[in-house]
């Protein structure tokens, strides 16, 4: 099976650690943050909140990120994003 991936155009952090995503499709989803904040690899984001507001779209809309160790792929937040309307 052959899914394909729907790449970020746009990324932008919100309170409470919650990320709004734009895909290149035009659908819009918000994706929680903070269940990843247990894992080791996003504590910086726990220790510096401002930190969060640093992210981005990298790898021509393949992931967001905050550095070049902490990332979150496409298809995660495409699985885990929950549609917004309008």
């Amino acid at each position: 099976m052959n899914i394909m991936a729907i790449k970020v155009k746009e990324v932008k952090p919100l309170n409470n650690m919650i990320l709004s995503v734009l895909f290149e499709n035009g659908v819009q989803k918000t994706y929680d943050v903070k269940p990843l904040l247990t894992e080791d690899l996003f504590a910086p984001l726990e220790d510096n909140p401002a930190l969060f507001y640093n992210v981005k779209v990298i790898c021509g809309g393949a992931a967001v990120a905050w550095d070049d160790n902490m990332d979150i792929p496409e298809n995660e937040l495409w699985i885990h994003g929950v549609e917004q309307n309008g």
